[in-house]
């Protein structure tokens, strides 16, 4: 059976959720998936590299937000689900992907699954309190939805807040939790990062690393305040960060007045095909994420691929870390509110080569069993498969 993903991001737009959509659409088994998405350039040869169909709507994708664009996804996708048969249709989020979906429950019948991630349900949360007409429309996507999937156990709970607050009972929806993944055969241990280094400026040293977008709840203004606290005991430590984002001259200036800007490499314009051999080239990679500005990490799939290559990790002990992270088994989590605890955990691997080791390799054999994209296309398709088969069984839900 067919089942139809309407997504918002897609590649090769970036992003950890455009990141999921596409291993999805990579790993259900050709040509039991439809993805719908807006037009986005160069998509032509993106599209050609997945082995299900992409049905991009000549609305470019960041134009999918407006009433125009909402529309013309909505009656494209109507075509769809009449021309496929889904059994399932996902939503790559809330808002807007969950219009087409409803749009397509009340036209055809096919029920629906929603994605949530963290962040996006706290800006939610913010909204609703301070407007009607958001929460009216929000319960209504949710209260159409067949299934809510958070990406863990603490996604899982900020959801079962935010359906409180808008009036669903206690189990009215169904909401389960899918934990992410990545990939073990493009992140793993033993490649040569000699090649990386010296095209990214890399010398020789001890090197902690952070793969994300420069943004304030990410918490590496908290490693550049590790490093500068670290720099005279570990004369070879050093630091580099892959991403950019709106706080990239703020961190420069921050690690200029510590003394450690010679120390820090802020890498912006990484492709994916260099990250392997840049968490190989790393001692410890660093995720150490918290609450800010109503942003929150969800789940931290840079800490899967980290783990994936066989390097110990770091992580904020907040949000939905500690799904991605087994404590003393695939890294340390410490409270990144305060820089002392990521101090310590930092020092205790680098002094320690065999604790550091041995969560390398707990990383890696975690990612191998668990996680990784099949299993989370397995546990995708199986619930979409689930709701399906009520629906066909003559147990379609009611048009709201």
């Amino acid at each position: 059976m067919t089942q139809l993903l309407f997504t918002y991001d897609f590649p090769p737009i970036g992003g950890g959720i455009a990141r999921m959509m596409g291993e999805l659409a990579r790993r259900y088994p050709p040509g039991s998936l439809v993805v719908s998405t807006g037009g986005c350039v160069e998509d032509c040869e993106v599209d050609a590299s997945f082995r299900n169909k992409i049905d991009r709507i000549t609305v470019p994708s960041r134009r999918l937000r407006t009433i125009q664009g909402l529309l013309a996804w909505s009656r494209r996708a109507g075509a769809l689900a009449r021309s496929v048969d889904p059994e399932f249709v996902w939503c790559g989020n809330l808002k807007p992907a969950g219009y087409p979906a409803r749009w397509v429950r009340q036209r055809v019948g096919t029920p629906y699954g929603i994605f949530l991630y963290g962040t996006d349900l706290l800006l939610l949360q913010d909204r609703l309190r301070r407007s009607a007409l958001k929460r009216s429309a929000a319960r209504t996507l949710i209260g159409s939805a067949a299934v809510l999937v958070a990406i863990s156990r603490w996604t899982r709970e900020l959801c079962l807040a935010v359906l409180y607050e808008i009036g669903f009972r206690q189990g009215e929806i169904d909401v389960r939790v899918v934990p992410l993944g990545t990939d073990p055969d493009h992140f793993r241990p033993g490649i040569d990062p000699s090649e990386a280094r010296a095209r990214y400026g890399l010398d020789e040293g001890r090197w902690l690393l952070t793969v994300a977008r420069l943004v304030a709840h990410k918490g590496i203004d908290t490693v550049i305040h590790v490093l500068a606290a670290l720099r005279d005991d570990y004369p070879s430590l050093r630091y580099a960060i892959v991403g950019s984002g709106t706080m990239q001259d703020e961190l420069e200036r921050l690690a200029r007045r510590l003394g450690v800007s010679h120390r820090v490499r802020f890498l912006t314009d990484v492709p994916d095909a260099d990250l392997p051999a840049l968490y190989n080239n790393a001692a410890i990679y660093l995720g150490v994420s918290r609450p800010a500005e109503l942003m929150m990490e969800g789940f931290g799939i840079s800490l899967s691929e980290a783990s994936s290559c066989g390097i110990p990790v770091v992580g904020g002990s907040s949000g939905g870390i500690p799904d991605a992270v087994r404590e003393n088994e695939t890294g340390l989590l410490v409270d990144a509110r305060r820089v002392e605890p990521v101090v310590d955990a930092v020092r205790a691997l680098l002094d320690n080569p065999d604790l550091a080791r041995r969560l390398g390799a707990g990383g890696r054999k975690a990612v191998e069993s668990f996680y990784n994209w099949n299993r989370v296309t397995a546990d995708v398709r199986q619930i979409g498969g689930e709701l399906g088969e009520r629906r066909d069984g003559g147990q379609r839900r009611g048009k709201p």
